[in-house]
């Protein structure tokens, strides 16, 4: 109990780890709301659950205004990636960075419209970072299934290799399996957030704006919850 505790209390101290919890009690509220409301639209628990998850979203949105910096120091020291071994992984990880590089000031300017800060309509730019962010998965996506490609490659290599011993071979794979496991997580995160971008964007375009609530609410939830667990799985592997 004491070890959880303590867990928590580590990944609530740092930005990422906090920004994760906030997420996922974010998506969790509009979940049960959603599934509230629709069940009976005078619920008083399903509207102060909804509110409260607007309230946490509307947070993760200002403190998002100091991300530009360190997404940029990121952007930086990856470059156009002249460490990557493979020419397709090494554009789709620039292009991606380039859109998440753009989606922060879009974001800022939508959120200072709508806070009265400066004289223009948010509309636009709501849409503009919705189109980033999706843009930014929908690349993740391909990266992932491209590494997925690259590491099964490296598998089946590995087992006809005659340089290494039994040990080493198995060793290898499980490492390998480790990572191939951990880029099928990263689809099924990206395509849930993906999912959403999606409805986010303006009515005629795929399904947009045809979510419910709980729906949108229960893919948000279910690429938080990945997102924590690949935080957990990291920080294991670290120890």
């Amino acid at each position: 109990m004491h070890n959880s505790v303590e867990s928590l209390i580590n990944v609530l101290e740092s930005y990422r780890g906090r920004d994760k919890v906030i997420r996922t009690l974010c998506y969790g509220s509009q979940l049960v709301g959603g599934i509230l409301a629709s069940k009976n639209t005078h619920s008083s628990l399903g509207k102060t659950l909804m509110l409260f998850s607007a309230q946490l979203s509307q947070c993760r949105t200002t403190l998002r205004l100091f991300d530009d910096l360190s997404m940029l120091a990121y952007s930086s020291s990856y470059g156009l990636g002249a460490t990557e071994r493979d020419c397709l992984v090494r554009w789709m990880s620039v292009l991606t960075n380039v859109a998440d590089q753009l989606y922060y000031p879009c974001e800022h300017v939508a959120w200072a419209a709508d806070a009265e800060l400066i004289k223009t309509k948010s509309d636009k730019w709501w849409v503009l970072s919705t189109v980033l962010w999706g843009s930014s998965l929908f690349l993740s996506i391909l990266r992932s299934l491209r590494l997925i490609q690259l590491l099964k490659r490296k598998v089946r290599k590995s087992q006809r290799s005659d340089s290494e011993s039994r040990e080493e071979v198995f060793a290898n794979k499980a490492t390998l399996r480790r990572q191939i496991r951990a880029e099928v997580f990263s689809i099924l995160s990206s395509l849930a957030d993906l999912s959403n971008a999606i409805h986010w964007m303006p009515p005629g375009f795929l399904w947009a704006g045809r979510f419910p609530p709980w729906l949108v609410g229960l893919m948000g939830t279910t690429s938080s919850l990945i997102g924590i667990l690949q935080m957990i799985c990291s920080v294991q592997e670290h120890d």
